[in-house]
């Protein structure tokens, strides 16, 4: 299997951390702000998203690991594509709240997944900062 590989980015929110929380929980609404991504709540503990335009795209099924509102969220990646673990933390800050999305995953597609990884890594990382801005749009929006 090899080793994993890691992605993260960061965004600071001018709301509080129970509704930065509370909105990036609302599975529902993440196709407000997480790019090209429906998710809904699959069971108790689990979480079913489709990313992409169908028929172009996949299932990422997660099953909830840790759960202490309002400040973390940890998801084990069970789907065919995407396999590994995922993190959401939500830290106070002044004035607000920093939001931090990180990523350990196993990439799929053996060999040629890790051959290109170095350049699925710059869209992931893109993706994922354009998600975290329009999270932060949206709960400062709904702030107000």
């Amino acid at each position: 299997m090899g080793r994993p590989v890691y992605v993260a980015a960061a965004v600071q929110v001018a709301a509080p951390p129970e509704q930065v929380f509370a909105l990036i929980t609302d599975w529902p609404r993440h196709q407000e702000w997480m790019f090209l991504t429906t998710a809904h709540r699959a069971g108790p503990d689990t979480i079913e998203a489709y990313t992409g335009v169908r028929p172009f795209g996949f299932v990422d099924t997660m099953t909830i690991t840790h759960w202490r509102p309002p400040a973390l969220v940890r998801v084990e990646h069970t789907g065919r594509i995407v396999r590994g673990r995922g993190a959401i933390r939500v830290l106070p800050r002044a004035g607000g709240s920093r939001v931090v999305w990180a990523e350990e995953l196993w990439p799929p597609f053996g060999l040629l997944g890790r051959a290109v990884w170095p350049i699925a890594r710059l869209v992931s990382v893109a993706f994922a900062r354009r998600s975290l801005r329009k999270l932060a749009v949206l709960a400062e929006r709904d702030r107000s």
